[in-house]
C-alpha cells in the first residue's frame, strides 16, 4: 500500500503544478460566470515624450496593472436561429481594415506617427469596435517595445494582466517580470504547431481587446491569423447553431495522464483508490484557479492510458457583443478540439507533446451535457472557420489591434526566428460613451433585440 500512497502524493504534486507556463495556445480554461467589466485609467502620452519616458511609464504602471476583466457573457438569446437569419439578410459587415503610414505620408517620422494616434484615438478605437480589428502597417514607431507602448497609450487603451496570470506565467518580450508586453508563442519547439482560431479567455476572465505586434517576422510562415466571429456565426448551419446554443459547450482544459499503473492495482481497492485520487487532485487544482473544475476518469486519452480529465463549466458558444450588440461566435472549438488538432498533425506534423507540462495542457471540447460532438459537426465548424480566416503576414512594426469579442486569432506554422508580442486591454478610454452611442442609435443587434432576453 505504501507504493500507492507515494504514487498518489506524486500525482497530487503534479496536479498542483499543472498550471505551469504552457507552450501551447493561449486559451485553455473556460467558464460561464456572468460578470461586469473592469476599467482603469491610463495617461495619454504627449507627442514630445521620448522613448526614455515610455520606458519609465512601462515600469511605473507594471505593478499597478489590474487583472484581466471578468468575461461578459451578456443576455440570453431566446431565438438564436431567427437572429442568425437576420444576420444573413443584413449586409456583410466590414472586417479588419488597414491603416498604412505610407498612405498617410508618415513613414520615417515617429513623432508625426505618435501625434496621428493621439489625434485620431477615438476614431481608430471605433474602427476596431465596428470592424473587429484594425491592421496597422508601415509604422516605424512600433518596431521597438517602447514605441509599441507609446502607440497603445496614445490610443487610450487600458492594459490588464495576461488572462493566464492566475494559473501560469506567460513569458514577456523583454524578460521583465511585470512587463505588459507578452510573448506571442514564438518558441522554436512550437513552430509546427498550428494555433487554431480562438478568443482569449481563461477561467472567468477575458480581455476586451488586444494589440499584437511584430518585432521580427519569421523567415517562412508565422502569419498572424484573424477571423470575424460575426461571419462564422452567420455561416454555420442553422441546425448546428441551434444544437450548440441549446446544449451549450464545455471544454476539457487539462489531462493528468499518469494513471496506467491503476490497472495493476488489486480490484478490491482500485475503485476506492481512484475516488481518493480524484478528490485530492480536484482539491489541489481548484485551490489554484478562480473557477470550478470537474475531474472525470477517462480511458485511453491521447496516450492510451487511464487519465483524469478536467472539464470547465458549460458556456454559450455565441455571445452578444458588449458594446455594439452584434451576435458573435465566441467558441474555441477550432483550437481546443482534439480531433481538429490531430487532423492538422497530418499536415504539419505531430504537436510534440513530450514534456510533463505539454502532456497536462491538452484540451478537447464537448456539449455542455458532456455529450460528444460528432466528427461531421467538428469538420463543418473547421471548414466555416477556415473560410473566414485571414492570413496576415506582418513585418517589423506592424500591429493588429483587435476586439477580443468579435475577432478570433491564431498563428500559422513557421520556420526561422519569430518575435511577436501582445498587450492585453481591459477596456479603453471612451468605451462607455460608445455603449451609449450604439444603444441610442439601435445599431448592432437592431431588430434582433426582439429575440434577446435581457438579464
Amino acid at each position: 500500500m505504501t507504493k500507492y500512497t507515494l504514487a498518489v502524493s506524486a500525482i497530487l504534486l503534479a496536479s498542483a503544478n499543472a498550471f505551469a507556463p504552457s507552450s501551447s495556445c493561449h486559451s485553455a480554461f473556460t467558464t460561464t460566470t456572468t460578470t461586469t467589466t473592469t476599467t482603469t485609467t491610463t495617461t495619454t502620452v504627449a507627442t514630445a515624450r521620448t522613448a526614455t519616458k515610455a520606458t519609465r511609464l512601462l515600469a511605473s504602471t507594471a505593478t499597478e496593472t489590474p487583472l484581466s476583466p471578468l468575461t461578459i457573457w451578456g443576455p440570453t438569446i431566446e431565438d438564436v436561429n431567427s437572429l442568425q437569419q437576420q444576420c444573413q439578410k443584413a449586409p456583410k459587415p466590414d472586417f479588419a481594415p488597414t491603416v498604412s503610414a505610407k498612405d498617410l505620408n508618415l513613414v520615417g517620422d515617429k513623432e508625426a506617427q505618435l501625434k496621428y494616434f493621439q489625434e485620431n484615438a477615438m476614431q481608430l478605437k471605433t474602427l476596431m469596435v465596428e470592424n473587429g480589428a484594425v491592421i496597422f502597417r508601415d509604422f516605424d514607431l512600433m518596431k521597438q517595445q517602447d514605441g509599441f507602448v507609446q502607440f497603445y497609450t496614445a490610443l487610450g487603451m487600458n492594459t490588464c494582466l495576461d488572462p493566464l496570470h492566475s494559473v501560469s506565467a506567460r513569458p514577456t518580450v523583454d524578460g521583465t517580470k511585470n512587463s505588459p508586453v507578452y510573448e506571442a508563442v514564438n518558441k522554436e519547439s512550437r513552430k509546427n504547431f498550428f494555433i487554431g482560431m480562438h478568443n482569449e479567455f481563461v477561467g472567468t476572465r477575458a480581455p476586451r481587446a488586444a494589440a499584437f505586434v511584430c518585432f521580427k517576422a519569421a523567415e517562412t510562415g508565422g502569419e498572424f491569423l484573424i477571423a470575424d466571429g460575426r461571419a462564422i456565426f452567420r455561416d454555420l448551419k442553422p441546425s448546428l447553431v441551434e444544437k450548440l446554443y441549446q446544449r451549450s459547450i464545455r471544454y476539457s482544459v487539462m489531462e493528468l495522464p499518469f494513471f496506467g499503473w491503476l490497472d495493476n492495482v488489486p480490484s478490491p481497492i482500485q475503485q476506492p483508490l481512484m475516488n481518493v485520487i480524484r478528490g485530492l487532485a480536484s482539491a489541489a487544482i481548484n485551490s489554484k484557479v478562480d473557477f470550478s473544475v470537474d475531474l472525470q476518469w477517462g480511458e485511453g486519452g491521447y496516450d492510451n492510458v487511464k487519465m483524469l480529465q478536467a472539464r470547465a463549466p458549460k458556456q454559450p458558444p455565441i455571445v452578444v457583443h458588449p458594446v455594439t450588440g452584434d451576435p458573435t461566435w465566441f467558441c474555441n472549438v477550432h483550437s481546443h478540439s482534439s480531433k481538429l488538432r490531430k487532423d492538422r498533425e497530418k499536415i504539419y506534423g505531430a504537436e510534440r507533446f513530450e514534456d510533463g507540462a505539454s502532456q497536462i495542457n491538452k484540451s478537447d471540447m464537448f456539449f455542455g451535457d458532456d455529450g460528444d460532438i460528432s466528427d461531421e459537426d467538428l469538420q463543418h465548424m473547421d471548414e466555416v472557420t477556415m473560410k473566414n480566416v485571414q492570413f496576415v503576414k506582418m513585418t517589423e512594426g506592424d500591429v493588429v489591434l483587435l476586439d477580443n469579442y468579435k475577432c478570433m486569432h491564431g498563428r500559422n506554422v513557421f520556420d526561422g526566428t519569430r518575435k511577436h508580442g501582445v498587450a492585453w486591454f481591459g477596456g479603453w478610454e471612451g468605451e462607455e460613451e460608445m455603449k451609449v452611442k450604439y444603444l441610442a442609435s439601435s445599431t448592432g443587434l437592431g431588430a434582433g433585440a426582439a429575440v434577446v432576453s435581457k438579464v
